[in-house]
């Protein structure tokens, strides 16, 4: 396995880059939706149900990029902490906090190492951060540390085939299988960025010795009128209508 800390490096440069290519006012739409959604072609919360009642809850978003999601949750009545490893995505968090009036602190850190106390949270939350760009052993051992006994981690991959349909050199999924499953773990794409993409019996595995149990595992489609990603090229519209795209899970500590 190559060196955590480059690969590290390597996702903090690309987000770099990645938030100079967005304006601030993309990030005020994101946190201006008036109900939450998952994924890239923002399935309701409310079709899915995954987080409940989120008012007075202790949150933590491990990844949180912008921080559109824990902008939501306090809106709700939580009490979230961003946690994200690129200078730049806090520091437009913290202006898109000045301009919707919203407080809640930022922590600059490496999803797999949190500067936070033990038992801190009831509902660990990352959608395309932590799930997607650390490895899934230390992440998720950290959210178990961070969560108290029966709190819950919900979050957001590229769904299993959809990793396997992307052509290796990046694009949207095809309709036919463009890299073996056995031995995907690890994917270092050439424009830079490594992803882990578990498959769903890894990702049980890595759970369970986590002490998490499954609750549910929801595969998410695009809606019937949703338009492909202007600038995500994961799958189509068209492709993620007939096939899941993501994987949003749902599981609670037990032990």
């Amino acid at each position: 396995m190559p060196d955590a800390g480059a690969d590290i490096a390597r996702n903090r440069a690309l987000w770099t880059v990645v938030n100079a290519q967005f304006t601030d006012e993309d990030a005020y739409r994101a946190w201006a939706a008036k109900e939450p959604t998952w994924g890239l072609f923002r399935v309701p919360e409310r079709d899915l149900g995954v987080l409940g009642d989120v008012a007075g809850l202790d949150v933590l978003e491990l990844g949180c990029g912008t921080a559109y999601l824990s902008g939501w949750m306090a809106r709700r009545g939580a009490r979230p902490v961003g946690v994200d490893l690129t200078p730049e995505q806090l520091a437009t968090a913290a202006r898109c906090q000045q301009r919707f009036g919203l407080a809640f602190p930022l922590v600059e850190a490496d999803a797999e190492h949190v500067p936070l106390v033990d038992e801190s949270f009831d509902l660990v939350i990352s959608e395309y951060g932590a799930s997607v760009w650390c490895r899934p052993d230390r992440w998720v051992a950290e959210a178990a540390r961070l969560l108290r006994p029966g709190g819950r981690l919900v979050f957001v991959t590229n769904s299993v085939l959809a990793t396997l349909c992307v052509p290796a050199e990046e694009g949207f999924a095809q309709e036919r299988l463009m890299r073996p499953q056995r031995g995907l773990y690890r994917v270092e794409w050439p424009g830079g960025g490594v992803e882990y993409h578990p498959s769903h019996g890894e990702w049980i595995r890595v759970l369970s010795v986590n002490g998490f149990v499954v609750q549910a595992l929801h595969e998410l489609y695009a809606p019937a009128d949703a338009a492909t990603h202007q600038y995500y090229d994961i799958a189509t519209a068209q492709w993620a209508s007939q096939w899941p795209v993501e994987d949003l899970w749902a599981a609670r500590l037990i032990s």
